[in-house]
This record gives structure tokens, C-alpha cells and sequence, in this order.
């Protein structure tokens, strides 16, 4: 098996979007999002000789207190894993493009409301040219000058990050991990996943009129009873925010179908 190729970078005070990419998927070598395990050893011992090489030593002498040090530090949500904000924040981006996406899209309702926006087609994707509309506008909000060359390296570089399936567009659970981990509530459905036939029967039992779409009251009815069924917690705090944040997709309180089975219904194969 070839040994990859160790990428450089580490010791830079600020990175490239791109050179943060290749940073990214040269640690997380399986591909699920996250560096952890062994990838995060990797990742941390490299990291740390990259900064004795640049003449920054931690106070902390041993390996696994310096470790934990470390991720007391950048593991926001202490899920014992890195996943890619948390990094843009270990090794900061040129004019980093990630935090400014997270502090103007920093909850799931406000992702929704981007989501709709600027899916403009209704096709359930982002593609290139919608995506690059928003991140001009997500730059301009943040006051970041930018001009259309790197605007372009952006849209290109959020697409290798993101598009898990190479389709050149992003689904919306692919494109929801620019969001924090404990605010991405589509991550909560990972699990529960329905199959075409299944959502189109579900969505029939709460669409009682036939009406084509479902009110804010069939969505909590809905999103209760897909909870009980996969047997997993929920209070109601956290169910007030997912129906806010879904019925942020709908058309004027209407929910149609199209846009409740992005969120519920497994992705397109990869």
C-alpha cells in the first residue's frame, strides 16, 4: 500500500481554502467528516512538530496530557473527535471563509432559510452557480472583499468539501455540515432515514385533506411520532426547533412534499 505523502502547511499562520482541503482530506483518510482515532493522533503529532519546527513549544511535556490539552481546547462539542469547523479553527483559513459561513449562518433555522433561498429551481440541491450566489452574499454580509477568481476557488473548494457523491451539486445533509455539530439537527435523522414508499405513507397519513402539503401542527404530530417509532429521546424544547427550522423550507406555512423529504428521506445513492 502507498504511503501518503505527508501534506505540508502545518506550520502556516493562515491557509489557503484550498490548502486547508487538502489538509483536511489528507487526516480524514476514511472520509466520514471527522478526524479521530488515529487519523487525530496523526493529525496531532504532526501538528505538533510542525510547531517545534516553527519555534512554538507547549508548556506540557507529555504526549497524551498535551493530547487532551488539545481537545479540552477545539473539541467544541467534546465528542472526542475533530470535525471540519472545529479544525478551521486549530488552522485558520485565508480570510477564513468556514467561521464567517458560521456566524452568519449559525443555527438551523437560519441554514433553512439560506437553504430555500437560494435553491432557487426547488430541485433539492445546491448546484455551482446557486452556490456561488451564496457564498458571494454570505462574503459580502461578513464585509470580506473578495473578487470573482476567488470567489470562484471558494465555490470549487466548499464542493470538494462537501459533495460527498460527486455529483457537482450539494444535497442538504451534505451541505449541513458547514454547521456546527450540535446545531445540525439534520444530523439527528441520520438514523431514521425514511425510504421513498415509506415517506410517501407517512406523508399521506398526516396530509389527511390530500391538500399536497402539511401544516406546522402535522409536521410536530409527524416529527413525534417518527421519534417514538425509532425509540429516541426528544424534549420539547428541541422539537419546537425542528419544526421551526423545517417549516423554515415551506411556502407561506405550507409544507409540501418535495421539501419535507429532503430532510426525511435518504440521500440519492452515492
Amino acid at each position: 500500500m502507498a504511503v501518503k505523502q505527508q501534506t505540508p502547511y502545518l506550520h502556516l499562520a493562515e491557509l489557503t481554502a484550498s490548502q486547508f482541503l487538502d489538509i483536511w482530506k489528507h487526516y480524514d483518510s476514511d472520509g466520514n467528516g471527522y478526524i479521530e482515532g488515529k487519523e487525530l493522533e496523526n493529525f496531532f503529532q504532526e501538528l505538533e512538530s510542525a510547531r517545534k519546527g516553527a519555534g512554538v513549544d507547549s508548556k506540557n511535556g507529555n504526549f497524551a496530557g498535551k493530547m487532551k490539552e488539545f481537545m479540552q481546547k477545539y473539541d467544541k462539542n467534546a465528542d472526542g473527535r475533530i470535525e471540519m469547523a472545529e479544525l478551521a479553527q486549530i488552522l485558520p483559513t485565508e480570510e477564513n471563509f468556514l467561521l464567517c459561513f458560521r456566524q452568519h449562518v449559525g443555527s438551523s433555522s437560519e441554514f433553512m432559510e439560506a437553504w430555500r433561498k437560494y435553491d432557487t429551481d426547488r430541485s433539492g440541491y445546491i448546484e455551482a452557480n446557486e452556490l456561488k450566489g451564496f457564498l458571494s452574499d454570505l462574503l459580502k454580509k461578513a464585509n470580506k472583499p473578495y473578487d470573482e477568481p476567488k470567489l470562484q476557488e471558494y465555490t470549487q473548494t466548499i464542493l470538494r468539501m462537501f459533495d460527498m457523491n460527486g455529483d457537482g451539486k450539494l444535497g442538504l445533509s451534505e451541505m449541513s455540515r458547514l454547521l456546527p455539530v450540535q446545531e445540525n439537527f439534520l444530523l439527528k435523522f441520520q438514523g431514521m432515514k425514511l425510504a421513498t414508499e415509506e415517506f410517501n405513507a407517512i406523508f399521506a397519513f398526516y396530509d389527511k385533506d390530500g391538500s399536497g402539503f402539511i401544516d406546522e401542527n402535522e409536521l410536530d404530530a409527524l416529527l413525534k411520532d417518527l421519534y417514538e417509532k425509532n425509540k429516541k429521546e426528544m424534549n420539547i424544547q428541541q422539537l419546537t426547533n425542528y419544526r421551526k427550522s423545517i417549516m423554515n423550507l415551506s411556502d407561506g406555512g405550507k409544507l409540501y412534499r418535495k421539501e419535507l423529504e429532503i430532510v426525511l428521506c435518504n440521500e440519492p445513492p452515492l
